[in-house]
C-alpha cells in the first residue's frame, strides 16, 4: 500500500501586517498578515527547514531513494538547486536529487509521480519567497514558505495518509506569468483564468473520485491552492454545497506560497483529519492535480501548520523591503564577503551543509567544527561522525556587534554549549538582539551566510527553541 509517510509545512518566523503597507502607501487592503522569510532565508532553506521536520515525522531512518525540489524563485538558473537540499538533509549518495522546474505546478506533478513511483520512498520539497513591486497584490498577498512531502510504501513505515486516487487536467491558456529576473508578476483578466480553472478542477475532481471509487459525500474536507482568489472559487463553493468542509487556504494568515501551498495545504489538512477520514488536495496551476488520501491513526509530529501561523513576530514595512531588495539602503561600512571556494566547500561537505562535527572514541569529547586530533588526550584519527544539526544547545555567553557585515545588522554571535557535548561560537538568527539571554536554548537551523560573485553560500545559525505545540497525532 502506498501513501503519506511524512508530511510537514515551514513558515517563517517573522510576519508583514498588511496594515503597515497601508500605512505606508496610503492604498490596499488592511486585512490579516502574510509570512516572511528573513534576509537569510531563501527557497532552498525553507525547503530544509520544512524537509528536516517531514523526515522526523516518518522516520529517521527511512530509506529516501529520490528527492524532488520545487519553486519558482530558483537560486539558479543554471546550476540545480536539489543538491543543496540533498547536502543538508545528509541524505546518501545514491539518491537522485532533482529540480521539478520552475513553474507553480512542479510541486504537485512531483508529488503525482512520487505516488505512481516503484520507488520505497520520495522525498516532494518546496519552498518560495514571493514578492512583488511595492504596493502589489503579489507583495501583500503572497507568502513564504517551505513544505514536504515524504511518498513511500507502508513496508518502509507507517502511513500517514493511504493514496487512494488522483487525476489531471491539462490546458494551455494566460493566466498569470513572468520573465526571468522579473519582479513582477503579470496577469490577465482574473475571470478568464477563473472559468478554465473551474472547469479543469471540476473534471479532475469528478475522474479522481471515479477513480477511487467515491462520492463527494465520502470526502470530508478539501483544501484548494491555487495562484489568485478568484481560482477555484466556482469547485469550493460547488463542493460546499455538497456537504465537504472547504478548507481555510490561508490567504489571511500566510499569503499564497507559490510552489510550495500544495503541500503547506496538504500538511494541514492531514494534521486536522481524524483516522478513517478523506481528505482532498486540488492544486490548480496551468491545469489541475486532484488527490485522494484516507488518513490513518500514525501520528504526525512537530510544529503544527496552524500553530505555526498564530505565532510569528511583526516585521516594519521598511525591514521587509530592504530584505528583498525593493527599498536599497546603505550597507555597513565594511568589506563585502568573498565569494565561497567551490573546494573548500567540498572537502568539508559534511560539514558545512551537515553540519557534522568529530566525537572522539576514547574520551566521548565531541569537536566542533571536526578534527583529527583530540583535545582530550591528543588521539589522533580516532573519531566518529557527531551529527549536531537536531541537537539543542545553550547561550553561554554572547556579543552584539554592530559593526560586522550584515543585510540586517547588527549581528549577534553567540557561544553556544550543545546536550551531550561540543561548543561552537554562532551567529543567531529569528530574534532581536534585545531579547538574547544566557541560558536561552537555540536550536539549529539551515541558513543562507551571504552571496558573493553570483553563488549562494550556506551554513548553519541558532536560534531560540520555539514554544512546545501539541501535534502528537490526528485529532
Amino acid at each position: 500500500m502506498r501513501g503519506i509517510i511524512g508530511a510537514s509545512g515551514y513558515l517563517p518566523h517573522w510576519r508583514l501586517e498588511r496594515q503597515s503597507i497601508v500605512d505606508v502607501l496610503g492604498s490596499g487592503s488592511p486585512a490579516g498578515r502574510r509570512t516572511v522569510a528573513s534576509y537569510d532565508e531563501d527557497p532552498i532553506t525553507l525547503a530544509v527547514a520544512a524537509g528536516r521536520d517531514a523526515l522526523r515525522s516518518a522516520d529517521a531512518m527511512v530509506p529516501v531513494e529520490s528527492l524532488w525540489f520545487a519553486t519558482t524563485a530558483p537560486v539558479y538558473a543554471e546550476k540545480s538547486s536539489a543538491p543543496l537540499v540533498h547536502a543538508a538533509l545528509r541524505l546518501d549518495v545514491e539518491v537522485a536529487a532533482v529540480d521539478a522546474g520552475p513553474g507553480l505546478r512542479g510541486a504537485s506533478g512531483a508529488l503525482r509521480s512520487a505516488l505512481r513511483s516503484g520507488e520505497a520512498a520520495v522525498a516532494v520539497l518546496a519552498g518560495d519567497v514571493r514578492t512583488g513591486p511595492a504596493g502589489s497584490v503579489d507583495e501583500s498577498g503572497g507568502g513564504d514558505a517551505g513544505s514536504a512531502v515524504v511518498v513511500g510504501d507502508d513496508s518502509v513505515a507507517p502511513l500517514i495518509a493511504e493514496f487512494i486516487g488522483s487525476a489531471s487536467a491539462t490546458r494551455e491558456f494566460l493566466d498569470r506569468w513572468k520573465a526571468p529576473g522579473e519582479l513582477r508578476v503579470h496577469g490577465w483578466e482574473e475571470r478568464f483564468g477563473q472559468q478554465r480553472y473551474d472547469d479543469l478542477g471540476a473534471d479532475a475532481w469528478k475522474r479522481a473520485l471515479a477513480a477511487a471509487g467515491l462520492d463527494d459525500a465520502d470526502v470530508s474536507r478539501v483544501a484548494i491552492s491555487a495562484p489568485h482568489v478568484r481560482a477555484g472559487a466556482g469547485l469550493a463553493k460547488r463542493l460546499g454545497a455538497a456537504g465537504v468542509d472547504v478548507a481555510d487556504r490561508l490567504d489571511r494568515s500566510v499569503g499564497f506560497t507559490g510552489a510550495a501551498h500544495p503541500g503547506l495545504l496538504l500538511a494541514a489538512l492531514l494534521e486536522d483529519a481524524a483516522p478513517g477520514q478523506v481528505v482532498a488536495l486540488v492544486a490548480l496551476a496551468d491545469g489541475a492535480d486532484v488527490f485522494l488520501f484516507r488518513r490513518t491513526d500514525a501520528p504526525l509530529h512537530g510544529p503544527t501548520v496552524a500553530d505555526q501561523a498564530a505565532a510569528g513576530t511583526s516585521l516594519p514595512y521598511a525591514k521587509y523591503l530592504s530584505w528583498r531588495g525593493v527599498l536599497p539602503t546603505q550597507p555597513p561600512n565594511r568589506p563585502e564577503p568573498a565569494r565561497m571556494s567551490a573546494s573548500a566547500a567540498e572537502r568539508r561537505g559534511d560539514w558545512k551543509y551537515g553540519f557534522v562535527g568529530s566525537r572522539d572514541r576514547a574520551s566521548d569529547a565531541v569537536h566542533l567544527p571536526p578534527a583529527r586530533v583530540s583535545f582530550v588526550g591528543g588521539n589522533l584519527d580516532d573519531m566518529d561522525p557527531a551529527p549536531m544539526a537536531d541537537q539543542t544547545a545553550t547561550v553561554a555567553t554572547f556579543t552584539v556587534d554592530s559593526l560586522a557585515y550584515s543585510p540586517s545588522p547588527p549581528v549577534v554571535f553567540a557561544v553556544c554549549d550543545f546536550d551531550g557535548g561540543g561548543r561552537l561560537p554562532m551567529e543567531l538568527t529569528d530574534v532581536a538582539a534585545a531579547d538574547v539571554s544566557i541560558g536561552m536554548p537555540v536550536e539549529m537551523t539551515f541558513r543562507r551566510i551571504g552571496v558573493a560573485d553570483g553563488i549562494s553560500n550556506y551554513f548553519w545559525k541558532a536560534r531560540p527553541v520555539p514554544a512546545p505545540t501539541t501535534n502528537t497525532g490526528a485529532q
